[in-house]
């Protein structure tokens, strides 16, 4: 098997790194911040799968990806691949205003994640622009 697209490629190898990160992130620095009597057990199991649903998707996009990247007939996935990104560029949006909104001193925290999806968008944009040899 060859890579036929090496864009998709490393942005399925970083999907799954941020899958893990993410994840593990969640774990042991996020949830166990929620561990504290004033936040009912409800709120805290939404909390618990919604930032593990984030994971997930990640896990499964990094899939997708690497699977993509092999993939003979780039123009067949050609749509997918724009359906993340702009899915992508939806959870910033998100972030973003979400942060804007209720936290304004709190934009310069979400610098790193804006980064991430910039590269991550631009990656998959790029990949979306090779073409079948």
């Amino acid at each position: 098997m060859m890579i036929k697209n090496y864009y998709y490629f490393v942005v399925g190898i970083l999907s799954i790194l941020f899958a893990i990160t993410h994840a593990l992130n969640g774990q042991a620095v996020i949830l166990p911040s929620l561990e504290i009597e004033l936040i009912s057990i409800e709120i805290r199991t939404i909390f618990f799968y919604v930032w593990h649903i984030i994971s997930a998707e990640n896990m499964l996009f990094g899939i997708s990806f690497l699977i993509m990247a092999f993939y003979k007939k780039l123009e067949k996935v050609r749509f997918t691949a724009f359906v993340i990104a702009a899915l992508m560029v939806f959870r910033w949006v998100i972030i973003f205003y979400g942060t804007f909104m209720y936290n304004r001193q709190g934009l310069r925290n979400i610098t790193i994640d804006t980064v991430a999806i910039i590269i991550f968008t631009a990656l998959i944009i790029l990949g979306t622009r090779v073409k079948d040899k």
